[in-house]
């Protein structure tokens, strides 16, 4: 994930014995009360908070790099401290580099709340790490995005566990002087990768075998693949044999987007996955660019802030959750880091104007070309119940082969 400064690197968190799945639904905004079945697992038996309380005086924040700034990394760039004069709940936090990370911080127990990507969400909530979230505590939740509410990776049959934070697609970059005409699709990467012969980069993550999926999804129906994150045995193998196939092509593998920005201004690559901040960074260091989300779609991510069940800081744990979410701060994170908003009143809030359009922030025909990053499991997240799928410890195993052949 990015900011311009701060790289999210790394993997997506193993979870080989994880076999659940999440069912979206209407935000009822009550208790999960007893345990009940959630299409894979037995929601752990908690109940939200029923109200606030007076502030504990502090609250312990887990966080990707960027998400919570305070000025001591920069005097200009900071949400936090007019939050703690107003709540009373002075903030310590820790970031981290993966979502592997973060769960086992999270389950620690010494931290409140927690930024969760996709692939940690049903992990924490099924481990009863994260407890549901009472939305009516939360005004800002109002104001998110409807599009981002009620997801498989941020609630269980219609109760949110947390609430959303940004969102963001992994584009297609290419280099304009070399790449013509303009592309519109992945198959530049793909089914013509021997064009960019030697000349193309691809992200270094076992969770780039959705990107495989998402384009086999549109191009080879047979295949029966309905969600690039829910794959069974045959489906994983052609994936695996698409990145083969386009391996012998590629010059690196990247996860440090700083370094991809200097391989595309050198010249060494001329084609890849990327996101949008690298791509304005590449442009305004003159390199020759664009990005573009193809035709067949594109996997992204949207992050979720959750609460430790083990809390005692809950009252201001929602506090700075609702502060996080409110329309400035969340204009200042997301231009910060780089991702469109998810509160839709944080664009009226952004310095740069044109933020909001950039990160297509209201486009919601764009966003729904965009399968956000999730856990793939063995309780089939496309709904399929004859067969079992791969878990993300199958998918590590595939990528580690593949990265070492």
């Amino acid at each position: 994930m990015r900011k311009a400064t701060t790289v999210r690197i790394g993997a997506i968190a193993a979870t080989a014995a994880l076999a659940l799945a999440a069912c979206g639904g209407g935000d009822s905004g009550t208790s999960s009360g007893s345990a009940t079945d959630a299409g894979g697992f037995k929601v752990p038996d908690l109940t939200q908070l029923d109200k606030l309380g007076s502030p504990e005086g502090k609250v312990s924040v887990l966080a990707w790099p960027g998400y919570v700034e305070d000025g001591s990394n920069d005097p200009k760039v900071d949400w936090v401290s007019d939050f703690e004069k107003e709540s009373g709940c002075q903030v310590t936090v820790k970031t981290f580099g993966t979502s592997d990370e973060a769960v086992k911080l999270m389950r620690t127990g010494q931290y409140d709340v927690v930024s969760a990507s996709g692939d940690a969400t049903l992990r924490l909530i099924a481990a009863g790490d994260v407890e549901p979230m009472n939305t009516a505590l939360v005004p800002n939740y109002a104001d998110i995005f409807e599009s981002l509410k009620n997801k498989p990776w941020n609630s269980v049959r219609g109760q949110m566990y947390g609430i959303p934070h940004g969102r963001g697609a992994n584009l297609l970059m290419y280099n304009t002087d070399k790449v013509k005409p303009a592309p519109d699709s992945w198959s530049l990467v793909w089914d013509k990768a021997g064009a960019q012969k030697g000349k193309l980069t691809a992200y270094d993550s076992p969770i780039y075998i959705a990107d495989a999926a998402l384009y086999l999804m549109a191009t080879q129906p047979d295949l029966g693949i309905k969600d690039p994150y829910a794959l069974d045995e045959k489906q994983l193998a052609a994936a695996v044999d698409l990145l083969k196939s386009q391996k012998e092509n590629v010059s690196e593998y990247w996860s440090d987007y700083l370094k991809e920005i200097q391989a595309f201004k050198a010249g060494s690559v001329t084609a890849g996955t990327s996101w949008q901040v690298i791509a304005n960074v590449a442009k305004a260091e003159k390199a020759p660019v664009e990005a573009v989300l193809p035709k067949e779609g594109s996997t992204g991510w949207s992050d979720t802030w959750m609460l430790s069940a083990k809390s005692k800081s809950k009252t201001c744990g929602y506090k700075f959750i609702d502060h996080i979410v409110s329309p400035k701060a969340n204009a200042a994170i997301a231009e910060y880091f780089g991702e469109a908003p998810a509160n839709k009143k944080a664009c009226a809030e952004t310095a740069d104007k044109n933020h909001c359009t950039t990160f297509h922030a209201e486009d919601e025909d764009y966003f729904s070309k965009v399968h956000f990053w999730n856990t793939p499991i063995t309780a089939c997240l496309d709904g399929r119940t004859d067969v079992k799928c791969t878990d993300y410890a199958q998918w590590t195993k595939a990528w580690t082969e593949l990265r070492n052949s």
